[in-house]
């Protein structure tokens, strides 16, 4: 059998396989059924809304859109948010008023919307409003987070799935018909594994396999060779990184160093920007690891700086370092617990005056008001501790800082029980 090339052929061959192989009937998209039949349903009935896919690479949001229009008999017009602008939109809408001047509503693909900003978004709320285009966005982010409130209330959002191993082996099949080959039963078994839901990936790597194996069915180490580099599911604006970032979180929180490593190692190797990951490692380093090991938050800095001073690909090693520190050291969440609590008390009483014993007084009126007076210094008592009130007598006996009895901080809080504060014991 004669094997694909990488240059030269005709116009069609050209075309990548995923373009060569994209199915042009609602009947041969594979996976989303419960979507796909109801969009159907409603193209078919003239009744298409605007409408926005959400799902993960390669679940096949473009071609949907493709057959919506299709089905809608609708003039098709693409855009990409990442190299489109308000002038392509406004270009866009003028070709959807000549169309509909002849009678031919146009479907508007605005491909990873997510990536407009809120300007660029605010442009095409008007005609989806008034019906000048009917929307269709792809975005692999949770369109809550990253879609204005205005566009959100006029569309309606469908949740695509990743494709299932079934149905990778359907488009791979898809792929092999079209390229007449046929792979071994190992390497369709490490294509399906390596395309983790995404068809165009295993179309990709299929036909890169391809092009690189000379004869016979394509093998496992033509797989490999196609894969050398890497292959990673992971968006640094998409709903993966989300994520992610929360299981290296919650491996942290949950002192598992195990998995804090392997998250870490899931965004460096696809490619996150450093200072990102520092800026979290040093978060959690306050915000739950806490005063039980105060030293942490000097760790997470140091690697921060660490980290920006070597670069990459030594900059992993201090981040490491500090990853498994962190999920190693005693946890207290009671410097974030303390000031949601003050917020709350701010929030619930408002903005007190501050005692007068606690003002500064700076000038003869100030102090001929009061300001000042009875102060304690605490340095002048034995144990350093003033036993004053230093909270508005409104909220004198509020409880804010609650300290854990866990690592540092058994030691730390030695000063907030010698000040005998009511309630103020363990969490």
């Amino acid at each position: 059998m004669e094997q694909g090339t990488l240059f030269g052929g005709d116009a069609v061959t050209a075309q990548p396989l995923a373009a060569r192989v994209r199915p042009q009937r609602f009947e041969d998209l594979v996976g989303q059924a419960k979507v796909v039949g109801l969009l159907r349903d409603l193209a078919q009935a003239g009744r298409l809304p605007s409408l926005i896919l959400w799902g993960p690479p390669g679940s096949g949001k473009t071609t949907l859109a493709r057959l919506l229009a299709t089905g809608t008999q609708s003039h098709f017009e693409s855009l990409s948010a990442v190299g489109s602008g308000v002038a392509d939109i406004r270009r866009v809408i003028a070709q959807a008023r000549h169309h509909r001047g002849l009678g031919q509503p146009t479907v508007l693909f605005i491909d990873e919307l997510h990536r407009f900003n809120k300007a660029q978004q605010d442009s095409i709320l008007p005609h989806v409003e008034d019906g000048t285009v009917t929307l269709i966005g792809a975005t692999t982010e949770n369109p809550s987070f990253e879609v204005i409130s205005p566009l959100l209330s006029r569309v309606r959002v469908f949740r695509l799935q990743a494709l299932t191993e079934a149905d990778l082996d359907l488009i791979i099949t898809r792929g092999l018909a079209e390229l007449n080959l046929e792979i071994a039963a190992e390497a369709r078994a490490v294509l399906v594994s390596h395309a983790q839901g995404d068809g165009r990936v295993a179309l990709n790597l299929l036909e890169l396999a391809a092009d690189l194996q000379s004869e016979g069915p394509i093998s496992t180490p033509a797989i490999t060779q196609a894969l050398a580099g890497g292959h990673h599911i992971y968006d640094r604006a998409g709903d993966q990184h989300y994520q992610i970032v929360s299981a290296l979180i919650k491996s942290v929180r949950g002192s598992d160093p195990d998995a804090a490593v392997y998250w870490l190692a899931r965004m460096l190797e696809a490619g996150e920007d450093v200072m990102f990951v520092a800026r979290r490692l040093v978060i959690l380093a306050a915000e739950d690891v806490g005063l039980a090991d105060p030293a942490a938050l000097s760790v997470a800095v140091a690697a921060q700086q660490a980290a920006h001073f070597v670069g990459l690909p030594e900059a992993v090693l201090p981040l490491t370092e500090a990853a498994i520190y962190l999920a190693l050291a005693p946890k207290s969440n009671s410097a974030m617990v303390a000031y949601s609590s003050a917020k709350e008390l701010i929030e619930r009483t408002g903005s007190l005056p501050v005692p007068l014993h606690l003002r500064n007084a700076s000038t003869s009126l100030e102090r001929g008001l009061g300001y000042g007076q009875g102060y304690q210094y605490a340095h002048d008592s034995a144990n350093g501790v003033a036993t004053q009130a230093h909270l508005p007598p409104e909220v004198e006996n509020e409880v804010i800082y609650r300290p854990r009895e866990l690592g540092a901080e058994v030691g730390l809080s030695a000063a907030h029980r010698a000040r005998g504060r009511p309630s103020a014991g363990k969490q």
